[in-house]
């Protein structure tokens, strides 16, 4: 089969690479070549089924990577332009309660698919489901995609195939190890917004527990970020909006990475103090398995005490002396958890690391190979939980698909 361009994904970025790419040229042949069984399978699922598309409050605080995902973001349209003008989708801001956070006014990922879906029929644009891409030619004016049976020869190519986060939806990273053995670099690859895993003894009494409070990565002493929000302890591994936004430190700091909870706050230590000798009298008589019981739930309560002083949890309150009450507010305002790993891909919703931000030019066209182009979670950039990496995912198709048309203008069949 012959194409003008090929697009290897129908994810976010591969769909709007397409789109861009015809809308750039309206005389080329588009073809979406895909893993799955149908495109957009991954966007559907996105947001929890809402799809938080984008974010209000965009900068390079939350991106991450060697890709300055921002300087692209910046130059291409908005969502609203992309969205609601163009798609026909009308969007909101503020779901689920995320400050900033842009989803469908339907609150569906459906309708942002059906839009999209829509658009690449009315363009013109091929689909080829349930095709694997096993590997990759490139030749001087044209690239050979090999595909089991039968091969795919493009003049162009655009790769927006994921990265390795989510494997259920395709992404396995199996067009990463094929740029790699065409001569790509790569950053150190690792889970990004994902729980984070910590020893299973050190959660002993804590699985099923949310807290809010501020959570900071520390390394050697110094506090790398810091984020606040929701916490939940599991099994083997702590995670929460919060936690997420710091997974992606894991690829830098690994093997020397610290999770550091102040679960309180709003309360300063001696705000803290105040209260908890309040407590040591007015409720002297029970024991202190019972001192925290009106600030935590009852099994937080229980592990913060039993981990800061030794003394049987029958003891009363009232026979504790300072130096313990000092080391239950340490631990309160400080529980500090080493990192010993990420979640595993299949909990990732996004891949840290990938195709190297020297590899590709101002137009995300490759450096290595003329004509190739590469948008989305393949290249080396990470967002932030909330909007920042499907934003990135339209953004860099836009522009990857756009620059990808144009280049064909004159070129002839």
């Amino acid at each position: 089969m012959k194409t003008d361009i090929a697009v290897i994904g129908g994810g976010a970025s591969g769909i709007t690479a397409a789109i861009a790419a015809k809308e750039a040229n309206s005389g080329v042949r588009v073809t979406i070549i895909e893993k799955l069984a149908r495109t957009g399978k991954k966007i559907i699922a996105s947001g929890n089924g809402k799809c938080n598309l984008s974010n209000m409050k965009l900068s390079e605080y939350n991106y991450h990577g060697s890709v300055k995902a921002v300087d692209i973001i910046e130059k291409m349209p908005d969502y609203t332009q992309f969205f609601t003008d163009y798609l026909g989708v009308l969007c909101v801001s503020g779901s689920e309660g995320r400050e900033g956070g842009i989803y469908p006014r339907s609150n569906s990922s459906n309708t942002i698919v059906n839009a999209m879906r829509m658009k690449l029929d009315e363009l013109g644009i091929e689909e080829i489901c349930g095709c694997e891409v096993m590997g990759i030619t490139a030749e001087k004016d044209r690239f050979t995609l090999i595909c089991g049976d039968e091969n795919i020869r493009c003049k162009r190519l655009i790769i927006a195939a994921g990265g390795y986060a989510a494997p259920t939806f395709g992404t396995d990273g199996g067009i990463m190890r094929i740029l790699k053995n065409m001569g790509y670099k790569t950053a150190k690859i690792c889970p990004a917004v994902a729980p984070l895993r910590v020893a299973p003894d050190k959660l002993k009494g804590l699985k099923g527990v949310r807290v809010k409070g501020e959570i900071s990565a520390v390394s050697g002493g110094k506090v790398l970020r810091t984020e606040r929000g929701e916490m939940q302890f599991n099994e083997n591994n702590i995670s929460g909006i919060c936690v997420f936004n710091l997974a992606y430190l894991f690829s830098e700091y690994e093997g020397k990475l610290s999770l550091k909870a102040d679960l309180l706050p709003d309360m300063s230590w001696n705000e803290l103090k105040g209260y908890i000798e309040n407590i040591r009298k007015s409720r002297g008589n029970l024991p202190i398995e019972e001192l925290l019981t009106g600030i935590f739930v009852k099994n937080l309560g229980v592990y913060l005490v039993k981990n800061s002083v030794d003394r049987p949890l029958t003891d009363k309150i009232s026979a504790l002396k300072n130096k313990e009450i000092s080391a239950i507010i340490s631990r309160i305002k400080a529980l500090e958890f080493e990192v010993c790993g990420c979640s595993p891909w299949q909990n990732a919703q996004s891949t840290m690391g990938g195709i190297h931000g020297s590899c590709v030019d101002g137009n995300l066209q490759s450096r290595l190979h003329k004509g190739l182009y590469l948008c989305g979670e393949i290249l080396d950039t990470a967002g932030d939980c909330g909007g920042y990496n499907l934003q990135w995912a339209w953004s860099s198709g836009m522009l990857a698909g756009g620059s990808c048309g144009k280049s064909l203008k004159g070129a002839g069949k």
